[in-house]
């Protein structure tokens, strides 16, 4: 505790309190109020920490509690089993669910494969990104096909700048394009400190996938 905390009672110590959040809450307000528009977000989770596809299928969740219309892609993972899909399965007048990649490009070991497959999936979400159907599209591991150059940047821009307003878009991946990060209206940066994976800790069932 500080000095003027020291020696005070519990009692003062919670009127201190009570009368900092109350001046906190005035300012707190001010600001809120000041924040008038609405419109659908382009949002990018990056960055080589754990948490990037999980908080953007956290986000469509969400969405689904607000009886919101979802699309999802998965660029990369199709050929996994997991969690979230197995939920996601359960909202079927409320997700379009489209698991068309083929595994990470060191699996596959066939660029050709790889970029015809980032093009198969890029073609059904930008109809899913465009439509008046859904609220919200995830493009899950997008940035890992832009990364090694399957598909043009300048081509998600042009479509995402042609999105219906209040639709939002969530991409996902490692190593986001500069163009995009510079395009988008949130960005998060998931920054790794530490991983069991490093421990000699494999993936596990409901933590990985």
């Amino acid at each position: 505790m500080s000095k003027i905390t020291d020696n005070m009672s519990e009692e003062e110590l919670n009127a201190r309190h009570a009368d900092k959040m109350k001046k906190k809450k005035v300012a707190r307000d001010k600001i809120i109020a000041t924040k008038t528009i609405e419109k659908g977000l382009t949002i990018v989770h990056t960055g080589k920490g754990k948490g990037k596809s999980t908080a953007a299928f956290g986000m469509v969740f969400r969405a689904l509690g607000n009886d919101m219309k979802v699309a999802v892609v998965q660029f990369v993972k199709g050929k996994w089993g997991t969690g979230e899909r197995n939920v996601l399965d359960k909202f079927p007048d409320q997700v379009s669910l489209a698991t068309m990649g083929e595994g990470f490009t060191w699996e596959t070991q066939d660029r050709q494969r790889d970029i015809d497959a980032a093009r198969a999936a890029w073609e059904q979400a930008k109809e899913f990104i465009l439509d008046d159907k859904h609220d919200m599209v995830l493009c899950d591991e997008l940035n890992i096909v832009l990364r090694y150059d399957y598909l043009p940047v300048e081509e998600i821009l042009e479509v995402l700048a042609q999105k219906p307003e209040m639709k939002h878009v969530i991409i996902t991946g490692r190593n986001a394009k500069d163009e995009l990060i510079d395009f988008a209206d949130l960005v998060t940066d998931m920054t790794q400190i530490k991983h069991p994976f490093r421990s000699g800790v494999k993936a596990q069932v409901g933590i990985e996938f």
